[in-house]
């Protein structure tokens, strides 16, 4: 399906930051991000609460409106923009959950959850990424790298693979057993 008219004049209201356009879009597209969420959490087993749909739907309109609607812009009309915004409203919420589940991989445990939460959230990512640079100091520097890499810097796999000189198709069983490592060690990750 082709772009259409509509969706091509609120693309160029948007990037005109002409009044109500940023509404407008809100308006056309949040039921198709609401289904987008439910979609891959349903096809990743992820419960979601009312909660979860409102932060990842955030989650993918602040990556739509980041650098200036940098997503917009990168839009070449080449399918539909509802199509286009499905597929990086996927992504958005795909990297989302993989963070999450990762936070839960490196041993949070309910007990703890509240000091994980005040160190993931309220001081920011600096904290975070002391919190995870101190798990991981337990790993082979590769794994450790890798895991890093993929979660704190949102690399793909290609990317990884590039700058560390190690084949793509290795990435993701290094991330599992890194993944695995960590979960086995769980009183050493909270001390």
């Amino acid at each position: 399906m082709a772009l259409t008219d509509l969706d091509r004049s609120l693309i160029q209201r948007c990037l005109a930051h002409e009044p109500g356009a940023w509404k407008d879009f809100v308006d056309r597209f949040a039921g198709l991000f609401i289904h987008v969420i439910q979609h891959t959490g349903h096809a990743r087993s992820v419960p979601l609460t009312a909660e979860d749909l409102d932060d990842f739907c955030s989650d993918i309109l602040l990556t739509v409106l980041d650098n200036d609607y940098a997503i917009l812009r990168k839009f070449r009309g080449e399918s539909s923009l509802a199509t286009y915004l499905a597929v990086v409203a996927r992504r958005v919420v795909v990297r989302e959950m993989t963070r999450r589940r990762m936070s839960e991989a490196l041993g949070h445990v309910k007990a703890h959850q509240d000091a994980v939460d005040h160190a993931l959230y309220d001081t920011g990512r600096i904290d975070n990424r002391e919190l995870v640079s101190h798990m991981l100091d337990g790993l082979p520097e590769l794994e450790a790298e890798v895991v890093r890499q993929f979660h704190l810097e949102g690399k793909s796999y290609h990317e990884i693979s590039r700058g560390l000189k190690i084949p793509e198709n290795s990435i993701g069983p290094l991330l599992t057993r890194a993944r695995e490592k960590l979960r086995r060690t769980p009183g050493a990750i909270m001390t």
